[in-house]
């Protein structure tokens, strides 16, 4: 009767009609009453929770066909099993339907039909055109979204999509639904993530459907209402079964077909998708025949075998189609959920007449839908489960044989547009074994994901690419691949706090490749990158030796990129290790050299080096008390970044002024920087530096007398350090955490947590934090109401001589401050009129005179009248 509009699993069910809807009323109570919420302004999430077959999608179409929908913006996209490793698959079907786009559209088309619908919307949109036109590979090569870090691109994504959808809702009510969440990428799951953090006061309702294995952050959300999904009870159970047979039990009340019903209701315990399931499979077998509307059993009840679960159920009704039915299915099921025609077409070896009349019975069956005939046939299975039973039906040479033939159908229908179907073409050259495409798209799609900060796929992908690289036969070329592709893992690995023997594991290997090889080259980024893992892993003399390495080989090659990445690491190895001037002297080797246009560059790390290198390098004067270098230079670093607007650098940046700044006791300086880098973390989700940011801006806050709120925030602090698992950053988080409880008067918690720090510092030969710990802990033993004065004295001895053995001045001075008014309190005079006089000199020379005032006070007291 005419072309239909891009159909899904369910409106395709329509057409041949669906089963009675039993036994959902409260549920569908529920969605009603968090649409009408909605719709007056309090954004709602519905989740609908529920086993494989239960009715989750079938309850989300009943919803979206009533009338209490209308006049709603309603847009749907769901997950597939194959699609989990594709960051944004999901979205990209929704924007697809959003922005009217179809497969065939070549670039050009893509990027004015996705221009005209956002513009359309809102003028005021136009900064959000090259984020959508970068998920299909539409943006000019000229744009210079392309130019951004990836972290950058992933933000401007996020929020870009966020945006579209607030504005379209401001417009009309939005009903967004995503299905099957268990199977959803990270990188969608981050879009949803930020877009029910801005729900409350939208006319908004996110609907959402999964199976029990899938977990998300929103539980805790008021706007949040989970639906739980149970098998049907008893009476529902029968009800639908009496839909489905068609005979309501006559005059007497007791259907013939009652014995039947209750072997059914006991079997399928209530799943919808097994109960239409079982009846289907026994009108096939001819268990079950129609007459005058209603089934009579042909059969006595006592020959039926029901299968246990529907698995073995559609299994078993797929081996009794005929040979070239259960061929063709089994072919489709390899293309996926989702089957176009013209793939089907090209990889079944099948005349196209046979396959109409194979297509057609298989539609007939109902294990095939029709969901679209124009621009091209697209079919799909019935259900997500009719799917993975028909592919785990295949023999394992099959499926490799179709998979590999996806792979060349792939190649040959994407034309120019084969970015586009990369990581399909990755998943089925590995299911296919073609191991030399597996390693080729599988490093294309791992950097595609890596380019978007996808890093759990981008993992996924490397991994895969490197599995196939051990297929193949050894080469040079071969092995270069596998020595990169373990490299691009260290980013993405490092993101995910991947563990420290996985990544170490790959560069062991990546090392013997290199040394084989005889490629310096590569052999000094796999040394670079070793350091960097062993920094992270707090072993630092590791980092040093691996670091020295890299940099050995990185001389006499003159590459100035290995030669920057190695003295960055060795100065922040030096730097932990307390070896202040080794690490001043590689830090500003770096700030000598990236100069120019290399002042933008970052060789392989997170951030600008030449900014990063400023602010490590502002660090170090700090603790050696030079703080007018210090300043100067965190002030340099941080235009660097500003000019390029990185985040990861301009927290850094901010980091290094605002710590020069603390460590002076200059705190309206301090404060503003360090809001600023937390500020940056959060939205930037840098997780890997919020701790620090975090612990140092409680600890300024308690300084300047704030202490309640810096004792909340140091804390937060010390936990956001617990969980990302990296000692260098509990150790000063823990050191801050003592700091501000002595500021709070809990002396016993301070000591505590100084000793902690202490142990910490010890444990990983963090020497100059060990110094800061020890001088904690004489704090804290000093201040005790009955202290314990040569315990105290002794911590404090320990910390002024480690700090004079670093040059940390600013450490000097304070162990000079305590040890004063530790023998002050025991009247002992003359030294303490000796440490507090040093004291106060130091702090006088380093302008420090937020110390000055107590110290003063302190020695005025000492020298007055006895």
């Amino acid at each position: 009767v005419g072309v239909t509009a891009l159909r899904r699993r369910l409106q395709a069910t329509v057409a041949r009609g669906l089963s009675p809807f039993i036994g959902r009323q409260p549920e569908v109570e529920a969605l009603q009453q968090a649409l009408a919420w909605a719709g007056a302004g309090q954004g709602q999430v519905v989740a609908l929770l529920g086993e494989a077959g239960v009715g989750k999608s079938r309850l989300v179409y009943e919803f979206l066909q009533s009338h209490h929908t209308q006049g709603w913006l309603r847009r749907e996209s769901s997950s597939v099993s194959y699609g989990k490793a594709t960051a944004y698959l999901p979205i990209c079907d929704l924007l697809k339907a959003y922005c009217r786009i179809e497969d065939r559209d070549d670039l050009r088309a893509v990027r004015a039909k996705i221009t005209g619908q956002i513009l359309t919307l809102d003028d005021a949109l136009q900064d959000t055109v090259p984020a959508v036109l970068a998920l299909f590979e539409a943006q000019p090569a000229d744009s210079p979204f392309l130019a951004l870090d990836p972290l950058q691109r992933r933000r401007r994504t996020l929020e870009a999509l966020k945006r579209i959808l607030l504005r379209e809702s401001q417009i009309q009510p939005l009903l967004l639904v995503f299905e099957d969440l268990h199977w959803i990428d990270s990188e969608t799951q981050a879009v949803l993530d930020l877009l029910v953090e801005s729900l409350p006061t939208a006319r908004v309702l996110l609907l959402v459907n999964y199976r029990p294995e899938y977990q998300h952050g929103w539980g805790s959300k008021t706007y949040y209402t989970q639906l739980r999904l149970d098998p049907l009870p008893e009476a529902s159970t029968e009800a639908l079964l009496q839909g489905l047979l068609g005979d309501d039990g006559g005059a007497t009340g007791r259907s013939p077909l009652h014995p039947l019903t209750r072997l059914l209701m006991d079997r399928t315990q209530g799943n919808p998708f097994f109960l239409e399931e079982s009846v289907r499979t026994l009108v096939e077998t001819g268990v079950l025949v129609r007459e005058r509307g209603a089934y009579r059993l042909a059969q006595p009840l006592e020959t039926l075998q029901v299968p246990a679960t529907v698995q073995a159920l559609l299994a078993a009704r797929i081996d009794r189609l005929p040979p070239e039915d259960k061929r063709l299915l089994q072919t489709a099921a390899v293309i996926g959920t989702e089957v176009p025609w013209a793939l089907l077409q090209a990889i079944a070896d099948t005349p196209d007449e046979a396959l109409y009349r194979s297509l057609a019975r298989l539609q007939a069956a109902e294990f095939l839908y029709e969901t679209s005939l124009f621009p091209e046939r697209v079919y799909t299975f019935k259900h997500a489960l009719t799917h993975e039973v028909a592919y785990g039906t295949l023999l394992h040479e099959r499926r490799r044989v179709l998979h590999a033939r996806v792979v060349e159908a792939l190649e040959a229908l994407a034309g120019d547009r084969l970015d586009d179907q990369v990581e399909r073409l990755a998943q089925h050259a590995r299911r296919g074994e073609v191991w030399d495409k597996a390693l080729a798209y599988g490093r294309q799609a791992g950097d595609k994901a890596q380019t978007r900060s996808a890093y759990r796929e981008a993992v996924g992908y490397f991994e895969q690419a490197l599995a196939a690289s051990e297929h193949l036969p050894a080469s040079r070329s071969t092995a270069e691949q596998a020595i990169d592709l373990r490299l691009g893992l260290r980013t993405a690995l490092t993101v995910l706090r991947g563990e420290p023997g996985r990544m170490l594991d790959h560069l062991r290997r990546a090392e013997t490749l290199a040394q084989t090889l005889g490629d310096p080259l590569r052999l000094g980024q796999v040394y670079a990158d070793m350091g960097n893992n062993f920094w992270l892993a707090g072993e630092v003399e590791r980092a040093i030796a691996y670091g020295q390495r890299a940099l050995a080989l990185a001389v006499p090659l003159g590459h100035v990129g290995l030669q920057a990445r190695a003295h960055f690491r060795l100065g922040q190895a030096y730097y932990d290790a307390g070896d202040y001037v080794r690490a001043v002297e590689s830090f500003e080797r770096n700030v000598a050299t990236l100069q120019g246009d290399l002042l933008a560059e970052r060789f392989g790390y997170n951030g600008i080096v030449a900014a990063s290198s400023r602010a490590w390098l502002s660090l170090c004067h700090a603790e050696r008390g030079a703080f007018t270098e210090g300043r100067a230079m965190a002030a340099d670093g941080l235009r660097i970044a500003e000019t390029d607007n990185h985040p990861f650098s301009l927290v850094e940046a901010c980091h290094g002024v605002s710590v020069v700044s603390l460590r002076q006791g200059d705190m309206p300086r301090a404060v503003p920087g360090l809001e600023r880098a937390m500020r940056l973390c959060q939205d930037w989700h840098i997780l890997m530096l919020l701790p620090r940011q975090t612990a140092a801006l409680g600890l300024a806050y308690a300084l300047e007398g704030r202490v309640a709120a810096g004792l909340a925030l140091v804390e937060q602090g010390v936990e956001q350090a617990v969980t990302r698992g990296r000692p260098r950053a509990l150790g000063f988080a823990v050191a801050c955490l003592s700091e501000a409880y002595l500021l709070a008067g809990r002396l016993d918690e301070a000591r505590t947590r100084a000793a902690q720090a202490v142990d910490l510092t010890r444990q990983y030969t963090y020497r100059g934090q060990q110094a800061w710990a020890l001088w904690l802990l004489g704090e804290s033993t000093a201040r005790q109401a009955s202290p314990e004065v040569a315990s105290a004295a002794d911590h404090y001895r320990q910390a002024l001589a480690l700090a004079e053995e670093l040059g940390m001045r600013p450490l000097q001075a304070h162990c000079h401050r305590g040890l004063g008014t530790l023998y002050a309190r025991q009247e002992q005079r003359q030294p303490a009129r000796a440490a507090l006089a040093t004291a106060i000199d130091m702090y006088r020379a380093m302008a420090m005179t937020f110390w000055l005032p107590q110290t003063e006070a302190a020695l005025a007291q000492v020298e007055g009248p006895p």
